[in-house]
């Protein structure tokens, strides 16, 4: 049995989906061109925050809730909308880039670097209180 590896699916995400430098996602969002999507767990939320602003999307959830097909789809998340992705390292947001677009969106796109790389450019962090 052949199995490939998280990075070759990561690997292999990389090379069809774009990434975006954090100064580039701080244009698109003053910009008003975009939604910051944070693809993390919940858990990351409430121990690190989230970038203000951003919308959290868990990563298990992301395809549902952008489906207009799908009963858990989130209305104010309109299918034009460009989607920039975020996760801790780009790892999550690589694959969930690539997923949308097997879904047929040419509007999403993910952040180099992260979550890390956001703060690092001067994004500001919203603590995410546990419920």
């Amino acid at each position: 049995m052949n199995i490939k590896s998280s990075q070759d699916l990561v690997d292999e995400a990389n090379k069809v989906i774009e990434t975006l430098d954090p100064s580039k996602v701080k244009l698109m969002i003053d910009n008003n061109e975009c939604t910051l999507i944070d693809v993390r767990d919940i858990r990351e939320l409430w121990k690190f925050g989230t970038i203000k602003g951003a919308r959290h999307i868990p990563r298990g959830m992301l395809e549902f809730w952008l489906d207009p097909e799908s009963p858990y789809f989130k209305s104010d998340l309109k299918v034009e909308i460009v989607k920039i992705l975020y996760c801790a390292s780009n790892w999550r947001s690589a694959l969930a880039s690539k997923a949308l677009m097997e879904m047929g969106f040419t509007n999403v796109m993910h952040v180099k670097g992260g979550f890390q790389a956001l703060i690092d450019a001067g994004f500001s962090i919203q603590k995410v209180e546990q419920k």
